[in-house]
């Protein structure tokens, strides 16, 4: 449980100094006016680099993560998306893998019944988990409203489906539910299980620690603390338009829901966030699986002088001979 307060105590920390910029003018000026451009540039700058640095590897061997039958005989019925034979049908694995979460799917559970294991299905993780991107991604685009003016409808449109039910005033919208029980699951999880808590690490902690203070901070803004949002969308057209401005009235939650935003914006290219991007250059999932089709040669070899067997017949030819075994040239 070390690395679990390590995290938790971070995260205190952080929000304490969000309060105190928030009590100070001129802290509160540069979180509004440079720590926004300098989070932005490392996130972009450390996404991009990473994703260089992972382009830029050699894969010598297609080494995709294969469950079917492999493209062979005629007559023998393939699985074109657990083992794709080609680009379109990695292209059709990958987007199940991006869009549902298909490996996950395939979770199982082992038990041990008797003197031999039994593995049963285990879902459960797989739904929390797409509950969670998925929620968090409606949320995201829902916030595009305080990037742009006029409004635009698909936005609104969002917007109007997450609140369908009109619970409430303000609406509830169903993707803060959504994300705020895929995160507590996955939050859970980790310090319930004890296996899973054994190999958590700060960094697992902290992240769903910080996401989690962003929500609840958001839903606070929202529901119980309610910040001006013509403000808001003042402060971030600010941003757009290179004229940022010092806001006045959106209380202190905006403080530190910000600061934590932009915490994470810094640090999500260098922690396992990054998996957001790194699935698309993954080789277990992205790659064809044609290594009996095509010919892959590993980049690392290094030249070799190669010693043919002509070559080795010339050398050995009389010795051959005398040994009495068969030659190609008398």
């Amino acid at each position: 449980m070390f690395n679990f307060f390590l995290s938790l105590t971070a995260v205190i920390i952080m929000v304490v100094l969000a309060i105190f910029i928030a009590g100070n003018n001129a802290l509160s000026s540069v979180l509004m006016t440079i720590i926004p451009y300098a989070a932005f540039l490392v996130f972009t700058g450390g996404f991009i680099y990473r994703m260089v640095q992972w382009w830029t590897i050699p894969v010598p061997f297609r080494i995709p993560t294969t469950c079917g039958q492999q493209k062979s005989l005629p007559w023998l019925k393939k699985n074109s998306l657990d083992n794709p034979a080609g680009f379109w049908s990695a292209v059709g694995r990958m987007a199940l893998e991006i869009f549902l979460f298909r490996s996950l799917f395939r979770n199982t559970t082992v038990a041990i019944s008797g003197r031999r294991p039994v593995y049963d299905s285990a879902k459960w993780l797989w739904f929390f988990g797409l509950l969670f991107h998925w929620s968090l991604l409606i949320i995201i685009l829902r916030h595009l409203r305080f990037f742009v003016e006029p409004l635009a409808p698909w936005i609104a449109g969002i917007s109007a489906l997450d609140g369908f039910f009109e619970i409430g005033l303000p609406t509830f919208y169903l993707s803060d539910a959504a994300v705020l029980a895929g995160l507590s699951f996955l939050f859970l999880r980790r310090i319930i299980i004890p296996r899973w808590r054994y190999i958590s690490l700060f960094v697992d902690y902290f992240a769903l620690l910080l996401l989690l203070g962003i929500v609840i901070t958001g839903l606070l803004m929202r529901h119980f603390y309610p910040a001006d949002l013509l403000a808001v969308k003042n402060i971030v057209l600010g941003w757009m338009t290179l004229t940022p401005v010092v806001p006045a009235g959106v209380g202190i939650f905006f403080y530190i829901h910000l600061f934590l935003v932009f915490t994470l914006m810094a640090w999500f290219p260098f922690s396992k966030l990054m998996h957001m991007g790194g699935v698309f250059l993954s080789p277990t999932r992205m790659l064809a699986n044609n290594n009996r089709s095509e010919r892959h040669i590993n980049p690392w070899n290094a030249p070799v002088k190669v010693h043919t067997y002509e070559e080795y017949e010339d050398e050995f030819r009389d010795k051959m001979k005398a040994a009495g075994l068969p030659v190609d040239k008398e």
